[in-house]
This record gives C-alpha cells, sequence and structure tokens, in this order.
C-alpha cells in the first residue's frame, strides 16, 4: 500500500502534519502520484493540481476540515460536486464536521482528529525565566489567542468564523475586573483585535510568525488561552493546550466537546461560568500523541485499499 499525498506550502499547520506524516510513516508513503494506490487529499482545494486520470485510477480519501455554510456559495457547492465524483471516503477531525458534509454527501465518512507531537509540545514547569525571556510582566494575566482573526481580502475585516468579535467583547468584560489582564497574539492577519486592542487601551503583545519551539514557550507562559470561534475543524490549539498542560476554555466548536470537560465549553453571554480543567484534557489527549496517534489513519488506509 502506497499513499500519495501533495505538497501545499501555505504555511498552514496542515504542512506540519503532511511533514510529520511524511518522516514517520515514509514506508507507505510516496512522492509519485504513478506509485500510489491511494491519493489523500488532506487539504480539499488541492484536487485541482492532481490529473483526473489519476484520480479516477487511484481510491481517494479526503479531508474536510470544517465547512462554513455562511460562505458556501454557489462556486464551493460545485467545486464540492465535482470533487466529490472522484471521492472514495470521507475524513474529518471532528463529529461536527461529520454532521455538516452529512448534509453534502453520501459517501462514507470517518471522524478521526489529528495526531499530537509531543516532542514540539509539553509543558515547561518555570513559567517566570519564559516571561522574562519574552519581556512579559510577571504579575500580568495572560490570555493567549493563536490563530488568525481577519479576512486575507483586506487584512482588517474579521474573519467571523474565527470569532475575534467575540473573543474582543470577552476581553472587554474581563478587563474590568482584572486591570492587569493582557493579551498575547501570535500569527498572521491579526489586524482586528490590534486595531480593537489600541482602540480600547488593552495591553498586549503580538509575535507575528514564529517557529514551533517559540510557540511551545508562549503556550507555558500564558494563564488562559480561549477559543472563540463559531466555526472550527479542530482547532489545534486544543491538541497543543491540553498537551502542555495550558488551561483552556472554548466555545462548542470542532473538537472541543470531546476533548474538553464539559466545565470548560461556554456560550459567549454566559463566558463568566467557564472553568479551565488541566487534568480532563490532558488525559484525553494523551492517545493522540505520536506514534499512536497515527494507528487509526492507519486502519482508515488499509480499509479503503482491502475493499
Amino acid at each position: 500500500m502506497k499513499i500519495f499525498i501533495n505538497n501545499l506550502n501555505e504555511n498552514w499547520v496542515v504542512d506540519n502534519v503532511i511533514s510529520e506524516w511524511k518522516n514517520y510513516n515514509s514506508k507507505i508513503t510516496t512522492d509519485y502520484i504513478k506509485q500510489a494506490d491511494i491519493v489523500w487529499l488532506i487539504a480539499p482545494w488541492t484536487w485541482k493540481k492532481v490529473q483526473k486520470r489519476r484520480l479516477k485510477s487511484k481510491k481517494v480519501v479526503c479531508t474536510i476540515h470544517h465547512i462554513d455554510f455562511d460562505k458556501f456559495n454557489d462556486k464551493e457547492k460545485t467545486d464540492f460536486y465535482k470533487r466529490d465524483k472522484y471521492v472514495d471516503l470521507y475524513h474529518t477531525v471532528s463529529g461536527k464536521t461529520k454532521e455538516q458534509l452529512k448534509k453534502l454527501t453520501n459517501k462514507k465518512i470517518i471522524v478521526i482528529p489529528f495526531w499530537i507531537n509531543q516532542n514540539i509540545f509539553f509543558q515547561i514547569n518555570n513559567k517566570d525565566n519564559l516571561r522574562e525571556k519574552y519581556k512579559i510582566k510577571k504579575d500580568s494575566y495572560i490570555i493567549g489567542s493563536f490563530q488568525r482573526d481577519t479576512e486575507g481580502s483586506d487584512l482588517k475585516s474579521p474573519k467571523l468564523s474565527k470569532g475575534p468579535d467575540r473573543f474582543l467583547q470577552i476581553v472587554l468584560e474581563m478587563q474590568k475586573e482584572m486591570p492587569k489582564l493582557e493579551v498575547l497574539l501570535t500569527g498572521k492577519r491579526r489586524g482586528y483585535l490590534i486595531e480593537n486592542f489600541k482602540k480600547n487601551n488593552i495591553p498586549f503583545y503580538y509575535f507575528e510568525m514564529i517557529d514551533y519551539q517559540k510557540l511551545n514557550e508562549l503556550y507555558n507562559l500564558i494563564d488562559l488561552y480561549i477559543v472563540a470561534s463559531r466555526v472550527e475543524g479542530g482547532p489545534r490549539s486544543l491538541f497543543e493546550c491540553a498537551i502542555t498542560r495550558t488551561p483552556i476554555v472554548s466555545t462548542d466548536v470542532g473538537f472541543a466537546s470531546e476533548l474538553l470537560s464539559p466545565k470548560s465549553i461556554f456560550e459567549v453571554d454566559k463566558f463568566q461560568l467557564a472553568k479551565p480543567d488541566i487534568e480532563y484534557s490532558r488525559k484525553k489527549v494523551l492517545k493522540y500523541k505520536i506514534p499512536d496517534g497515527f494507528t487509526p489513519f492507519l486502519r482508515m488506509f488499509e480499509e479503503i485499499y482491502e475493499n
């Protein structure tokens, strides 16, 4: 059995997923589609880069990360059904995405979250040293958000699926009772929050593009990570917080309800009731560590290869 995954080179988390898969599963992975038995469209829009005759002659597994039906226009729908003709099996990273996908196709859907690399993300005990390294006040209460928040078209309009408006609302409410509250941002497309933090005099730190070593360190120095999204596939921050023992609360998106304690899931208007539970998510995440996290994927590929 040989699996072909085409490269993205989009500086997206899935690029790292592809790299890790190839590193740990090199014996069954090929860079040459001619040699492949299975084509894994790990980012669905890449299917147009693959010759249609290859898709016809191979088994095709397509990963759908999430579907934002507010943006699922006629063009998106047309592209989906053109691709669907070639897909033998769908993979999603959460049950919520599966429910979305069932509205569009009758093909088989398997839910498997991506693995977490414990060699990259792990707990660091000395938080004071980390705060000193990044010039962050030791007595500040730091809230983390490590995802984009604006659309790519103008870099100012909020990407509503990611909930930056909700995140801002929560921070403004928390600031009333926590004068030492500060926010730590990473990643590209943070213009919406940065602009509004400046308007509302909310202290923040911004590290635009950082490597995984620094990202792990930033997880370890924050007091709380907040996912305020409306739509998500994962998000990866759930797993990264769980493995680093970073306190996290989240809206009920993606894999959140399957990894976090029920008391850590919140509705925006009842955010104050949410409580992080480090031990709960830590126990849950352990089965997704490398190499065990690859096992259900291997079963999925073996199943489609043999049928």
